[in-house]
This record gives C-alpha cells, structure tokens and sequence, in this order.
C-alpha cells in the first residue's frame, strides 16, 4: 500500500527552505560572546593611526619647521581630532593646520615640507624636493587648407563607377564600373583615351603598378586580372577567390599583390609567377579593403565584421585586432608620408598609429555610411559616403574644416547621389571621386581663397589630446 505524497506549491517549498537557512544560522551566529572592550580599543586605534598617521607626522614637520625659521603660526585656528573611543587614549592625535604665513612673505625655497608616504610631496630625510609641473595637454590649432570645389564632371560609364586608380607618371587615371567596362581617361582634358572589356560583372578594385607597364583589376566575377598596358589586353589570371573581390593593393616594393573580398578572406599573390603565397584569414565577413606598406606590419585589411587586421607578410599570418569600431569598416588608407593610417566606419573615422596599431583619435560628425578614404600629403583626409556627401579633415588635428554635397547628374534621382571611391591624384592637388549617378567627378583646390576670405572656425575642444 502506498502513501499519497502532499504536494506543496513552489512559493511553501521556497519558503520552508529559508526558514531551515535561518534556523540554522541563528543557532549558531544568534549567541556570540560580547565584544571585547580592550580589542575594540585596540582596532580603532590602529584604524586611527592607518588613517591620520600621515597628516599627524606632516602637521610635527610643519610645525617643528615654523619654530625653526620664526614663522608665527596662529594657534586660533589649529584643530584636534578626538578619538570617539574613551578606552584608548592613544587612538586621540591632535592635528594643528598648516601655519599662516603673513602677507608679503616669501616662504625660502628650501623649505622642508616633503613627507614620505604623501603623494605629491617629496620623499623625506630634509632634502627639499622640486614638485615637477605637469605639462598641459596640448590642442594644436589646425593648419588651413583652401576649400576644394566641383571643376569637371566626366560622363562615360553606363553604371556606378565602383572603382578609381592614378598613373604613376599622373598623365591619366582609369576607372571600373558596373558596366563591366574599365576605362582609361587623360587627367588633363578629361578625354575617353581607351576601355577595356573583359570582365563579366562589376569591376570592383584597380592597381596601377609604378614600376611595370601593368594595371590589375578585379571584381565580382571572382577574377583578377593583369593587363599589359603596351598590349592592351589581359596575360595573367589570379585564380581563387571563391566570392566577389571588393579591394586590391600592390606592395610598394617587392612584386606581390594583395586582393580581399566577400568570401572574408585577403590573398597573397606572386605578381610573376601568379602563385597564392598567403591566404590570410581571420575575420568573419567580408572583408571591404585592403592596404600595404614597406614596413611591418606589412598588410592591413578592414572588414564588414567591425575589425581591422594587421598582418605580418613574410609569416602570413595576424598580428593584432583593432576592435575599436562598432559597425562594418569599409575604408582604410595610409597616409602618404606619416607613419599612420585611417580607417572609416558609420559610427565614427578613426586614426591608428603604426606598428602597434595605437588609436589617436576619432573624427565624428560624418553621419552617413562612409564608402571611402584619401589623404594626401598636405595633411588633407576626405571621407565620401553612401548618400554623396564629401567631407574634408586636416588629418593632424580631425578638424572637419569643409563639408560638400555631391551633385547628381542631370536627369538622375537625388537617390542616386552616392560616392564609391575617392583618389587624389600624385600631385595631390585634384581629388577624383567615382560616384553612383556614373560619373567622375574632379575636384581641385580653390585658387582664390585665402585665410580672410575663409577663416578657420575652430575652438578648442577639451575633450581631445594630442597623442603623437
């Protein structure tokens, strides 16, 4: 025969179970033995001389100081600290202010008042101790630029314009597009010089190389391409890439090139004998662009998972993580002649230092979903984004000192408006923007503008550090 189990609610077995804690806890902790008068007196004296031992001792010096050197101190405004407890009569220090010193006197300068123990005093033994001044943070005032405006708009293309490269001898520049099509302009006159055919979808990356007769393309067809520029026509084909390329860079001094894309990959390739040397992984979506330098670290990719990469090329594999951005970085960029670089992410623009990676500073206030970087050697860092807005920086101080609306063609959407690849050319004096309504755009430095006519409007902002 068996006995029906009483089922209880969980709010009685809850509550049963504390009231067992609590019995059990009263037994033993309900029935302490009174404190002991002597060992409190005892506590609080240490308590007391832990924490006013040291102004007790600073008071003696000063004090023994004023009676050495006949300074008067004035006894009216001296205070005592009592000890609450009665039992421990060495627990009561009394502590005196610092001594008065009458109008027109000049304290000597070696005046012992260091006290070891005591920050922001000297150590002891009466030596007299030079309190080092902390120098103050520095807000460099940015150098002027001369507005940059709109000088020439080149019509070709029959889709975005994705992609902008500059001929190292800065004759002429060529861009790739959604029609599949990369075309080859005159920098100076904007002419039509030469297309190309032979990518089945959007060409997304170009390389010209300074020291072969060679352009490199990609896109999303996966290929990548080598063009020889006497011949016009392509002789070598990067194989492996399982996904579209969205970015390429060519190292700037031995013959390897770098290509990155959807499939959260970057590759390195044997410019000659078209090897895959390195295949770098790491992030976890795609990566958006890539960069290289002479020196380590060699490479650095960014990418849609928040993260920039910076990689050793030689070992191909990762040095350090940058998580400091908090959405997709689409841009990086080198600077052309300080050991930085730029990267660009809807949340903000950040500036790192190399080789570590050090993070100097933000540049806030482009509110748009920013495709693109430059920066050329008179410090000037232009930042395009999704909805055709242009923003011009001095790199040096972050001071947003232009902001620019990219018109749209005649006949196109205001949806339209949208900036894809930004390039200065090798002088650095005209800037060439690929943008969605399929044109380049050219824009060159205001010849007429001086420091009156556009003053800088810029105030310090106490919140930002010079860092390097």
């Amino acid at each position: 025969m068996t006995e029906d189990i009483q089922k209880h609610s969980v709010h009685t077995l809850v509550f049963r179970s504390l009231k067992r804690t609590h019995d059990i806890f009263l037994s033993e902790e309900g029935a302490l033995p009174p404190l002991d008068p002597k060992s409190e007196a005892v506590w609080k004296a240490s308590k007391a001389r832990d924490t006013y031992g040291p102004i007790v001792d600073l008071v003696k010096r000063q004090q023994e100081h004023a009676r050495r050197t006949g300074i008067p101190t004035n006894t009216n405004e001296n205070l005592a600290i009592q000890n609450k407890s009665d039992a421990d009569p060495t627990a009561s220090q009394s502590l005196a202010l610092v001594p008065a010193v009458p109008a027109g006197f000049q304290v000597p300068p070696s005046s012992n008042s260091a006290v070891a123990g005591i920050p922001g005093y000297g150590g002891g033994n009466n030596t007299s101790q030079a309190i080092t001044q902390r120098k103050a943070p520095t807000m460099p005032k940015p150098q002027w630029h001369p507005p940059w405006k709109l000088t020439r708009v080149i019509s070709g293309h029959t889709g975005w314009v994705r992609c902008i490269a500059v001929d190292p001898t800065n004759e002429w520049f060529c861009t790739g597009s959604a029609d599949r099509c990369i075309k080859i302009w005159d920098l100076g006159t904007g002419k039509l010089k030469l297309s190309l055919t032979g990518h089945v979808s959007t060409v997304r990356a170009l390389q010209v190389s300074p020291r072969h007769p060679y352009l490199f393309s990609a896109g999303e067809d996966k290929q990548v391409k080598c063009w020889d520029l006497e011949y016009n026509k392509v002789i070598r084909h990067y194989h492996g890439h399982l996904s579209a390329v969205y970015s390429m860079a060519l190292h700037p001094t031995i013959d390897v090139l770098v290509t990155c894309g959807r499939d959260s990959t970057a590759r390195v390739w044997d410019m000659r004998t078209k090897a895959n040397i390195h295949t770098l992984t790491g992030h976890t979506n795609t990566v958006a662009s890539v960069v290289c330098q002479a020196v380590e670290p060699q490479i650095v990719t960014s990418s849609h998972d928040s993260t920039i990469r910076m990689w050793d090329l030689a070992a191909g594999r990762s040095m350090a993580t940058l998580t400091n951005h908090k959405k997709s970085v689409r841009a990086v960029v080198n600077h052309p002649t300080m050991y930085m670089f730029a990267s660009a992410s809807p949340d903000n623009i950040k500036q790192w230092k190399y080789p570590e990676g050090k993070f100097i500073q933000n540049l806030s206030g482009h509110n748009a979903i920013v495709n693109c970087l430059a920066v050329n050697a008179d410090n000037v860092l232009v930042s395009g984004a999704d909805n055709g807005s242009l923003h011009f920086w001095d790199f040096k101080t972050g001071y947003n000192f232009q902001r620019a609306q990219a018109p749209v063609q005649p006949g196109s959407m205001d949806s339209e408006a949208g900036i894809f690849a930004l390039c200065f050319d090798q002088s650095g004096s005209r800037l060439i923007t690929a943008e969605a309504d399929k044109t380049i755009k050219i824009y060159k430095e205001d010849d007429e503008a001086n420091e009156e006519s556009h003053p800088i409007n810029w105030k310090p902002d106490i919140l930002k550090r010079r860092r390097y």
